[in-house]
């Protein structure tokens, strides 16, 4: 069940707040609709229910709000606009990442793929996924966790009618077994097809909180749709037929050679053209749409433009303008000319509301399979109304089904009935295997890194045949390809590269929480960033000077490659510089929330803090670090083990150097602001 309460998004300047006190119910084994017309405030209600834009009010998930809830994709799946995800990635490769992040099996996204009708389009990019395909990727992003509560802004926006119909049963069918459903529609005869309750939005606020069979016989009106080309005439005489009758009849032209006549039907309409000798090209019952937030156009017409006949008053929305909403009928037509029929009375709002809906709905499954692990509802999943009745869309005859991309067999997926994927069989306890998986799936997913290290390999490369060439390099800055000009050799910038797209690819494609919009500062997500970075750093620092070195040997001989009396304190020194650089890349773009960011402080490291470490170490104080071990080892009542002192006193030789102090004073000082926002975070 969802409680939303007083939203009130933060006004900008002088303008007034998009949304403005809206509180609405979504109860559990229902659908509920948030209607309105574009602009009405129906994205920013959801994004302020998500806590994704400030503002004031509060929105309960099951008596929770969203940051009350320690795993929030377990209890809330969310599709705001395109699925956000790299466009480089696979189908199946993003619900396999989705997965690792919220610590469900693997096989889940094969079982989400073959529910959604994708197993076909497993192995395609994100990028060249058609509007239909990503909406049902979106769904299954949704589905993955076994969320109780879907939240789906406009999810049949631009996808056909199949689409949309096989949509539509989905959510019925997660509702009929104990979910909660909100979906954000334009239409308001949608709303009345999917939807137990309708909620109705008007420039931010709220103007009706409905039933769905309420909503139907007061928004939806019944109308005769004409097209003849003698409108005008055939206008008159239904007029001129409904005063002499006494009835409630209104005649609105639509431009041309259309009509919509409300209060009669088909069969009269027909017997009066057809008495009259007037031609008819179409006649069809349709349901129009009347009241704030039609989603349609609302036409503006005049005392000359309409023809009115009334001796009653028709019935309506209080305060409501009557305008007919365009839009496809409700009911298939035939362009005939109009022929005598019998009597019949005219159609009832009730009658409307079945134009747009057909047989009864499923009755909520007598096991839900949304409760498990979370608080129980106070609200038991309710049946749909007597007065509701399933959705039913016009029929679509089709000779040939369209294949997949990758197989070439037929997609059946779209007439198929609508089906969940299986019941989550158990979830695995919380790990700290859990988000190293996750980023280990990120990293191998696209080949963004792979080409950022080739490329660090590759300038390397040829910059120590270059200095090689020119000569007088020493050996260790000529295997590192670093020339004396540059603030940092070509692997460390690639290692922050790399480390600064840890955290920036995912703030731009928000994957791992995209119930929230963005990446959750977690220390433990934190620690298996920097783990795999600084993996990625060391292998990159090794095949740098083994790539250079072998180029070397081939083109100058083997005297260019000697191995040095200290390697063992240049090596250490190197690997820190490569695996410290990836780490500042992770933690700088962490809390600047930007690639651009992180690479930005790795580069100003060499360019900004080594001069100020410089200074600072100048003297007496570089000099005292040579006799530190050696005191240590004096004071101590142990000895250190192994020749332990030696290793020490080579790293703290390293730390010593200018830029190696830097990088370490630039790693602790991006490692408590990462801790300070994240305390501010929970904190707030």
């Amino acid at each position: 069940m969802i409680q939303a309460i007083g939203l009130t998004s933060s006004p900008r300047k002088e303008l007034p707040p998009a949304v403005d006190d809206v509180s609405f119910e979504a109860r559990a084994g229902r659908v509920t609709a948030l209607l309105g017309a574009p602009g009405a405030g129906k994205t920013t209600v959801l994004r302020l229910m998500l806590e994704l834009q400030r503002g004031r009010g509060v929105t309960h998930f099951r008596g929770r709000p969203l940051h009350r809830i320690p795993h929030p994709a377990h209890e809330v799946g969310v599709l705001l606009g395109d699925v956000p995800g790299h466009p480089a990635r696979t189908v199946r490769g993003h619900l396999r990442m989705l997965c690792a992040a919220a610590g469900v099996p693997a096989r889940r996204a094969d079982e989400i793929l073959e529910a959604v009708g994708l197993v076909g389009l497993r192995d395609e990019r994100l990028g060249i996924l058609s509007r239909g395909m990503d909406r049902r990727l979106g769904l299954a992003c949704a589905l993955l966790a076994e969320p109780h509560t879907l939240v789906l802004d406009e999810p049949a926006h631009g996808l056909s009618v199949r689409e949309s119909r096989w949509l539509h049963g989905v959510l019925r069918t997660y509702a009929a077994q104990g979910g909660t459903v909100l979906c954000t529609t334009a239409d308001p005869k949608e709303a009345a097809r999917i939807a137990d309750r309708v909620v109705t939005l008007e420039r931010g606020r709220l103007v009706a909180d409905q039933e769905a069979g309420v909503f139907s016989r007061t928004r939806l009106r019944p109308r005769v749709a004409v097209r003849s080309p003698h409108a005008a005439r055939l206008a008159a005489l239904l007029a001129k037929e409904a005063r002499t009758a006494r009835r409630s009849v209104e005649v609105v032209p639509e431009g041309g050679n259309r009509l919509y006549v409300y209060g009669s039907t088909c069969a009269e309409v027909g017997e009066t053209a057809f008495r009259h000798g007037i031609v008819v090209h179409q006649l069809a019952h349709e349901v129009g749409d009347m009241g704030p937030g039609a989603g349609g156009v609302h036409l503006s017409r005049s005392a000359g433009d309409e023809v009115r006949a009334r001796t009653g008053h028709p019935q309506r929305a209080t305060g409501a303008p009557v305008a007919p909403a365009t839009g496809a009928p409700a009911t298939l037509t035939a362009d005939t000319p109009a022929r005598p029929a019998t009597d019949a009375p005219p159609p009832s709002a009730a009658d409307a509301a079945e134009q747009v809906t057909g047989g009864p709905r499923p009755a909520p499954s007598a096991a839900p399979r949304h409760h498990t692990g979370a608080p129980a509802d106070n609200d038991p999943p309710a049946s749909a109304p007597p007065d509701r009745q399933v959705p039913e869309e016009p029929a679509v005859k089709e000779t040939r089904r369209p294949a997949t991309a990758s197989t070439g067999r037929p997609d059946r997926s779209f007439d198929a009935p609508a089906e969940l994927p299986p019941r989550l069989s158990a979830r695995p306890a919380p790990g700290p295997l859990r988000p190293l998986r996750y980023e280990i799936r990120r990293v191998a997913g696209v080949g963004t890194g792979l080409l950022v290290g080739t490329g660090a390999l590759v300038v390397s490369a040829l910059t120590a045949v270059l200095l090689a060439r020119i000569g007088h390099t020493p050996q260790p800055r000529l295997l590192a390809a670093w020339p004396r000009e540059l603030p940092l050799p070509p692997a460390a910038l690639g290692a922050g590269l790399l480390g600064a797209l840890a955290f920036g690819d995912e703030f731009r494609h928000p994957a791992l929480a995209a119930d929230r919009g963005t990446v959750p500062r977690r220390l433990g997500l934190l620690a298996a960033k920097l783990l795999v970075a600084s993996v990625v750093a060391l292998v990159l620092a090794v095949l740098t000077v083994g790539c250079d070195a072998e180029l070397l040997y081939l083109l100058y001989g083997p005297e260019v490659v000697e191995v040095p009396a200290d390697w063992l304190a240049l090596s250490a020194g190197w690997l820190g510089l490569v695996i410290g650089c990836a780490c500042a890349g992770v933690l700088a773009a962490g809390v600047f929330r930007s690639t651009t960011a992180g690479l930005a402080v790795v580069v100003a490291v060499p360019l900004l803090v080594v001069p100020l470490v410089r200074k600072a170490v100048e003297g007496p104080s570089a000099r005292a670090v040579t006799g530190f071990p050696a005191r240590v080892r004096e004071g101590a009542p142990l000895r250190w083990p192994f020749g332990g002192e030696h290793h020490l006193e080579a790293v703290l030789r390293v730390i010593a150097q200018p830029v190696g102090g830097a990088l370490v004073l630039s790693l602790a000082v991006l490692l408590c602001a990462y801790l300070l926002t994240t305390l501010r975070g929970r904190v707030r």
